[in-house]
């Protein structure tokens, strides 16, 4: 393999550019304050965890961790999601806090890819973890907090699909019972979005009319609450019918909250972490055909550290987001004031830089203005200031100015 240039980095990571960064951190801001506001409380865990504790217990495949070695030989990973390394403190160092507990994060995540994939290996993350409820209430709250999360976070159109493990684990148990070759196949072309897939794959089965009819009919499970009456025709499973009484528990909650207008129901659903266990959900926004937001429920991730208990939670793509925004302009750029001056208007130029950012403005001074923005510097002092100017490439608000020495144009 031929040695990197000097300015080429690994495939998967980016570079963020100051316009990009104050955006993501807005966005960040943002997001981190609406779930405050619903009293989630923000923890940090490390980049680095052990890989036979938290990469074990992690959603993502052994194949996608990123692993390393320390001077011991003891196997680490970079963290490849928040909810195991999460776990570990309910676990540990918040194993005396009473539940529930509601925690807030925002962190960078890691996940090693295939270089063709087009994927990115580190990325942003802000989510919730809801520990210690197991009641559709809990997974309603979550799936509300989301779309006000996403709301905070400037995307304006967007839909949550909800679905339920348990769901297709009783449909398959009831009509595929011994098959669970067939089950996983089935399943991997629904969590792919692959329905032509599926449809094949129902045929080679050699179904009897009737069932390869009624798993068929599971593709037209997505609307609203009428969708969980037709699911409750289709299959006897008491495993089925109680994940579908669970949907339909959350439905009146989040119709109490007033957020059904965002909220659909996919009983093709089935989530791409191995850990849920009950409600899974995806939000998609109107410009992105990826998802901004994915979450569910874990009832058996904790009892993995130790201390067993229910779990729900989501995150937002933040990275996505960012995308889907990335050209809104941020609050801070639009109060940015720019200062000119020179040598004998310095001492009266830098007092007033001090005032205005210790009352919390953006400021730039500069004593070297070329004689265009000098020019410009001048006209806009006759008028009183200026609006939107920009200067090397950089807008400001305002411009100001403190020349004394006659050195304007």
């Amino acid at each position: 393999m031929s040695k990197p240039k000097v300015f080429e980095k690994p495939i998967g990571v980016k570079d963020y550019l100051p316009h990009a960064v104050s955006r993501l951190r807005q966005i960040e801001s943002q997001v981190l304050a609406c779930m405050s506001a619903w009293g989630y409380e923000q923890i940090i865990t490390p980049t680095m965890e052990y890989y036979d504790t938290v990469g074990v217990a992690s959603a993502t495949s052994d194949q996608k961790l990123f692993k390393l070695l320390n001077n011991r030989g003891t196997t680490l990973v970079l963290r490849s999601d928040m909810t195991a390394p999460i776990a570990r403190v309910v676990a540990s160092l918040l194993k005396e806090s009473e539940f529930p507990l509601r925690l807030s994060y925002h962190s960078n995540i890691f996940r090693s890819i295939e270089e063709e994939a087009g994927r990115e290996a580190e990325f942003f993350q802000t989510g919730v973890e809801l520990v210690g409820d197991a009641s559709a209430e809990a997974d309603a709250e979550v799936v509300a907090l989301a779309i006000a999360s996403l709301k905070a976070a400037g995307v304006d159109r967007f839909k949550i699909a909800i679905g339920h493990v348990g769901f297709l684990n009783g449909l398959f148990e009831e009509t595929l019972k011994g098959r669970e070759d067939a089950q996983e196949e089935l399943k991997a072309c629904l969590l792919g979005r692959d329905y032509v897939g599926y449809r094949e794959r129902l045929r080679a089965l050699s179904l009897a009319e009737p069932v390869q009819t009624e798993l068929e009919g599971i593709l037209r499970l997505r609307g609203s609450q009428d969708i969980c009456e037709q699911a409750l025709q289709l299959s006897a499973n008491v495993t089925a019918r109680s994940a579908i009484g669970h949907l339909c528990e959350m439905w009146d909650v989040l119709e109490a909250y007033g957020v059904c207008e965002h909220v659909l129901i996919d009983l093709t659903m089935i989530g791409d972490f191995k850990y849920y266990t009950g409600m899974t959900f995806e939000g998609y926004a109107a410009d992105l055909g990826s998802p901004v937001a994915s979450g569910g429920r874990y009832d058996n991730l904790l009892k993995q550290f130790g201390r067993p208990a229910p779990a729900t939670g989501f995150a937002l793509k933040t990275t996505r987001i960012l995308e889907l925004t990335g050209n809104r302009v941020a609050s801070d750029a639009a109060e940015r004031i720019l200062i000119g001056y020179d040598a004998a208007g310095r001492p009266q130029a830098l007092l007033e830089a001090q005032r205005l950012r210790e009352s919390g403005t953006s400021v730039v001074v500069t004593e070297k203005m070329d004689p265009a923005a000098q020019k410009a510097a001048a006209d806009a002092a006759s008028i009183g200031g200026s609006a939107g100017m920009v200067y090397k490439g950089v807008t400001f608000a305002r411009l100001l100015t403190f020349f004394k020495e006659g050195s304007r144009p």
